[in-house]
């Protein structure tokens, strides 16, 4: 009624939501003017009530259902990043190539790197990742299909 929309969130920065922070829907820019974190979901989510500057009724709200909100990417030196794996070149501890990374499918266990040749490689045994190049020491056979 008051133009609340809920927000789920798939980052563990739940700054996101904090009051001044910028997301978009493609070209359209929202200002978080308040928000609260709800109890989380049966798939474990993070789930929020916003509030966007500018987003004051119902109507504006049930404009954005559906939407993807996307934020600037958060600069940090530790930590893996999605965007910045995509593309790169996966090489063992000895440098044999196992292939290309084409997406990371999130896994309770631990996320998974998705190979162009087919392979899944847990995140946990990713030991460097510099821009292009993720270097990983895997167990034997890990690779064999």
């Amino acid at each position: 009624m008051r133009g609340e929309v809920v927000v789920r969130l798939t980052t563990n920065r739940n700054e996101r939501m904090s009051p001044g922070s910028v997301l978009r829907s493609g070209e359209r820019k929202l200002v978080v003017s308040a928000a609260r974190q709800l109890p989380k979901g049966e798939d474990r989510s993070s789930y929020w009530l916003a509030s966007f500057v500018g987003v004051a009724d119902r109507a504006s709200a049930e404009a954005l259902a559906g939407a993807l909100l996307e934020a600037e990417a958060v600069r940090s030196q530790e930590g893996l990043w999605v965007h910045e794996l995509i593309g790169s070149e996966v090489v063992g501890a000895t440098g044999v190539p196992h292939g290309r990374v084409e997406a990371v499918e999130a896994n309770p266990a631990s996320d998974l790197l998705v190979l162009d040749t087919g392979a899944l490689v847990p995140l946990r045994f990713v030991v460097r990742a510099e821009p292009g190049l993720v270097v990983v020491d895997a167990p034997e056979g890990l690779f064999e299909l």
